[in-house]
C-alpha cells in the first residue's frame, strides 16, 4: 500500500492530520490500533471524564440551586448506571464522528499496531505493508505506575479503569492532585464518595498559580475531600474486599485507589532507534517548531512529542506538521495555551502564573484582581466563588497572565488566550513560559510533562482545522 502522508495513531495528534493532509491534496493512511479512533481523549480521558464532571455539576444544581430559583423537585438522587450510558453515548459520538470525516475525505484507516521498518515503511501486523512519503507520529501517552509496595492490585487503578467502573466506589483514595486526580476527587465527592488525595509535593495542582491552588484546597475541604499534601505513599494491601493504603505514617481503608501520577510518551516499540528519530522515553520524541524529528520527512506531534499534554495543542501541531510534510512552512506558537481544569470550582490559566512573572520581571509586577460575588451573572446563578487575576508587567504594561477560578471560566479562559497574543504582538516579545508551568497539566485531562526547549518555537496558533469539523 502506497501514500503520501502515513500517519501512525487516530488520537487528537493524529486524526487532525490526517484530515488536514487529505485537504492539502495528499493520499493518507492512518494506523490506529484501537476500535474506535479519537485517541486518548475521546476514548477514555478528556470527554468521558467531563460527562462525568457535567453530571456532577447537575446533582449541584438540583441539591444547592434550584430550591433559591423557585424551582421544587425532589431530593436528587444519583442512577449511576444511566449516568454511565450516557458517557458511554457521548463517547460514540464522538468517536463515530471522526471515522465518519475520514470517510468523507477518503483516509484509508488501517487497524493494527504499527512500526517503522525502514524510514519509509510502516509495518502492520495482519496487514500490508504502507510505503509513504512522509509520516506523523501521533502515538498518544499511558498512564505511569509509581513503584510501591502493593500497588499492582487490582483495586488500584487508572483514569481508564476508574471510568469503567460499574458501581460508585464509597470510599477511595487518589494518589495525586494534579489535574486529573483533582477533577475525579471533585466528581466522586459530588457522587458520594469518601474522597481522600495524597499529594507529595505541598499544594494542589502543583504547576499552577498559588492562589488558585490554596481555593481549590479552600473549597475541597468545605465539601469534605481529605487532603494529605506533602505526603508519600508507602505501600499498599489487598485485604481482599478493599484496600489499606499506607501514608505519612497512618492508614486508610478504602474500596479503591485511582493512581494520577502521570503520563508517559508511547515512543518505545515504534522503530525509531532503527530509522535515526531521536527520543527520550521519559520526555518524548524530539521535534521542533515545524514538529519535525530527526529524520527531516517524519513528524511528530502530541503527547508523544508534545510540549504539552493537551488535546487543543495537540491539534494544531497536527496540523503544523500536515501542512509541512505537503511543502508548507508552517510553525506551532504557544505563546497563548490556555489550561482549563474541570473541577468545582472550575480554574484555568493563559500565560505566566504571578510566581512565574515575579522570577521573570522581579518588582515590575503588578496584579488586579476582581471576586465573582460582586458580578451580577454569578450572583444570579448562585456562583459566586472565586475570582479573576490578571498579572502584568508594569514597566511597559505588557499583560502577561490571566488566572481564574470559578463558574465557567474554562470557556471565559478564551478571552485570555486572544487578549494575551494581541498584546504580545503589539509589545514584540517573545514568550518566556518557564519550564515550571510545562509540566502535568491535562486533560487533561491529561497529564503534561516538562518538555525540552530545543524542540519547540514560541507558538501556539489557536486555529480550528480548516475545511473539516471536529
Amino acid at each position: 500500500m502506497e501514500c503520501d502522508v502515513a500517519v501512525l495513531g487516530g488520537g487528537s495528534g493524529g486524526y487532525p492530520a490526517a484530515i488536514r493532509a487529505t485537504q492539502l491534496g495528499a493520499s493518507v493512511v492512518c494506523v490506529e490500533q484501537e476500535a474506535e479512533l479519537g485517541g486518548t481523549c475521546l476514548r477514555v480521558g478528556c470527554i468521558p471524564t467531563k460527562a462525568w464532571v457535567q453530571t456532577a455539576f447537575a446533582l449541584k444544581e438540583a441539591n444547592e440551586t434550584f430550591e433559591k430559583l423557585g424551582v421544587k423537585v425532589g431530593p436528587p438522587e444519583l442512577d449511576f448506571g444511566a449516568a454511565q450510558q450516557w458517557k458511554e453515548g457521548v463517547v460514540k459520538q464522538l468517536t463515530g464522528g471522526v471515522a465518519t470525516l475520514f470517510k468523507a475525505n477518503g483516509i484509508e484507516w488501517v487497524k493494527g499496531v504499527g512500526r517503522f521498518k525502514d524510514a519509509n515503511t510502516l509495518s502492520v501486523e495482519g496487514a500490508e505493508d504502507i510505503t509513504f512519503k512522509s509520516a506523523i507520529v501521533a502515538t498518544g501517552s499511558s498512564p505511569l505506575r509509581p513503584p510501591i509496595e502493593g500497588i499492582d492490585s487490582e483495586r488500584c487503578v487508572d483514569s481508564t479503569g476508574l471510568l469503567a467502573q460499574t458501581e460508585v466506589p464509597r470510599r477511595i483514595v487518589i494518589l495525586g492532585g494534579g489535574i486529573i486526580g483533582c477533577e475525579f476527587a471533585s466528581a466522586l465527592a459530588r457522587f458520594g464518595s469518601e474522597v481522600t488525595i495524597v499529594e507529595m509535593l505541598p499544594k494542589l495542582i502543583p504547576l499552577e498559580d498559588d492562589d488558585a491552588s490554596k481555593e481549590l484546597a479552600k473549597q475541597f475541604k468545605k465539601r469534605g475531600i481529605e487532603l494529605d499534601l506533602e505526603t508519600q505513599c508507602d505501600k499498599v494491601e489487598d485485604t481482599g474486599d478493599g484496600l489499606r493504603v499506607h501514608f505519612g505514617g497512618q492508614t486508610k481503608e478504602c474500596d479503591l485507589m485511582l493512581v494520577a501520577t502521570g503520563r508517559g510518551p508511547n515512543v518505545e516499540g515504534l522503530g525509531l532507534e532503527e530509522i535515526g528519530v531521536e527520543f527520550d522515553p521519559k520526555k518524548g520524541i524530539a521535534a521542533d517548531e515545524h514538529r519535525r524529528t530527526t529524520v527531516p520527512h517524519i513528524y511528530a506531534t502530541g503527547d508523544c512529542a508534545g510540549y504539552w499534554q493537551l488535546a487543543h495543542t495537540a491539534f494544531r501541531e497536527a496540523e503544523v506538521a500536515a501542512e509541512n510534510a505537503m511543502g508548507h512552512d508552517a510553525v506551532v506558537d504557544n505563546r497563548g495555551v490556555p489550561r482549563p481544569i474541570y473541577t468545582d470550582p472550575e480554574i484555568a490559566s493563559v500565560g505566566l502564573t504571578e510566581q512565574a512573572a515575579r522570577e521573570q520581571y522581579g518588582d515590575d509586577v503588578v496584579t488586579g484582581s476582581f471576586p465573582w460575588v460582586a458580578n451580577g451573572r454569578a450572583i444570579m446563578q448562585n456562583e459566586t466563588t472565586g475570582w479573576v487575576k490578571t498579572i502584568h508587567e508594569s514597566r511597559y504594561g505588557e499583560f502577561l497572565g490571566l488566572v481564574m477560578v470559578g463558574p465557567h471560566v474554562t470557556d471565559l479562559v478564551e478571552a485570555g488566550v486572544v487578549a494575551l497574543d494581541a498584546d504580545r504582538n503589539r509589545c514584540g516579545r517573545h514568550d518566556r513560559t518557564p519550564d515550571a508551568l510545562r509540566g502535568d497539566q491535562g486533560g487533561g485531562s491529561r497529564g503534561a510533562r516538562p518538555s525540552d526547549s530545543r524542540r519547540h518555537s514560541p507558538a501556539h496558533r489557536r486555529e480550528g482545522l480548516r475545511g473539516g469539523k471536529r
